[in-house]
């Protein structure tokens, strides 16, 4: 049954808590109900158990709460549940006067007691001080009321001021990574752009010069792929540059599994491809992922290992995508070039890429004297 209780389930505490500040001044309100209402009659006693009950609806219906709390204080000498009334509607309305009119009331209540025959308005001692106990019974709980309320308020400005203020650090933040990757698009600009210009101006002009058809194709391919890596630089660029704000030209298309057999064709290596991904559909980053390892792997192959015979194989197993590239031990040839230099940043950046997808990078040396590059990525990575 959908009201039955599981054994040994316990309620949040919040909600513990919420009911017992609700009901406790209500229990206190019917205990000097009690005290008080020994001997009485009984419908003042009624009335004074009616104004200790009414204290439930304090916080949704405080001014008729306190209505319904002041005939008991009228006829019984109760003080709890009028002054927990009080205190309700000066927490919770927030226009001053009704407050001050509500305190204003059960101070006259108190005051002109019944029966009124037995409080003559008399100018004496005792009515001044009866006068003023009414008026410290009324103002007290108000103006703890009016303090509550306040310390409420102020709590809540306090918090929106905190939140204006994480929210200005947060943007300018962002205006101080929108200006460093500014900055970083400029310096790539200028150092990576002039120089790749440069090898395709000495390429082109290779090109054109040259009457051996093997030197030409060399440089007809070094220009393709210098103007290629401005394109993508330009790419690049334009995106550091953007930095959040909306771009109205559209990035180039992203490099997809389908690119990788263009990519093995003009990486000038002697590659033995197996390209088998699978019937399935892979998710675009897991394929962008893919296309990056094994553009990474043979760059390095290119520059640590030329001549070396390379098999790439990406294949599908399950849920994930597994692409490796293996190397044969390089060429010591004598006339080989000088190895080009390297940072180690792409293996790292290969393998950040692959942990972000929820996958695995391994690399290292082989037995034969060759090396490995082994990506996993899982086919769940949107």
């Amino acid at each position: 049954m959908s009201g039955t209780r599981t054994p040994g389930r316990r309620l949040p505490d919040w909600c513990t808590s919420t009911w017992l500040m609700l009901a406790l001044p209500v229990l206190i309100a019917l205990l000097d109900a009690a005290l008080v209402s020994k001997g009485a009659r009984w419908w003042e006693a009624a009335l004074s158990v009616l104004a200790a009950v009414a204290l439930l609806l304090r916080r949704r219906l405080p001014v008729t709460v306190l209505l319904l709390t002041l005939p008991g204080a009228f006829v019984n000498y109760i003080w709890l549940a009028p002054m927990t009334a009080v205190y309700s509607v000066a927490a919770h309305r927030s226009a001053l006067r009704v407050p001050a009119l509500c305190a204003t009331a059960f101070a006259l209540v108190e005051f002109f007691h019944w029966p009124l025959a037995d409080h003559p308005l008399a100018l004496d001692r005792d009515n001044a001080l009866y006068a003023i106990q009414c008026l410290m019974l009324a103002a007290g709980p108000a103006a703890l009321g009016l303090l509550a309320r306040t310390r409420r308020e102020l709590a809540a400005r306090l918090d929106e001021l905190t939140r204006g203020q994480q929210r200005e650090s947060r943007l300018l933040a962002e205006r101080v990574l929108a200006t460093e990757r500014a900055r970083l698009a400029r310096e790539m600009h200028d150092v990576v752009s002039h120089q790749v210009s440069l090898i395709s101006i000495q390429a082109g002009a290779l090109q054109v010069s040259t009457g051996e058809p093997a030197a030409r194709d060399t440089a007809a391919t070094i220009r393709e792929l210098a103007v290629r890596t401005l394109e993508e630089l330009r790419q690049m660029v334009g995106v550091l540059r953007a930095a959040g704000v909306r771009r109205d030209e559209p990035l180039a298309p992203q490099p997809r599994l389908a690119d990788l057999p263009a990519l093995i064709g003009g990486s000038g290596l002697s590659v033995t491809p197996h390209l088998a991904p699978g019937g399935r559909p892979w998710p675009e980053a897991v394929e962008r992922a893919a296309y990056r390892t094994v553009q990474e792997a043979l760059t390095n192959i290119t520059k640590h290992a030329p001549g070396a015979a390379v098999t790439v194989r990406v294949t599908g197993a399950g849920s994930r995508l597994v692409v490796e590239v293996h190397n044969a031990p390089p060429s010591h040839r004598t006339d080989a070039p000088a190895p080009l230099p390297g940072g180690g940043h792409g293996l790292v950046g290969l393998r950040e890429r692959a942990q972000l997808l929820g996958g695995t990078l391994v690399t290292g040396p082989t037995p034969d004297g060759g090396f490995t590059v082994r990506a996993c990525l899982p086919a769940a990575a949107d």
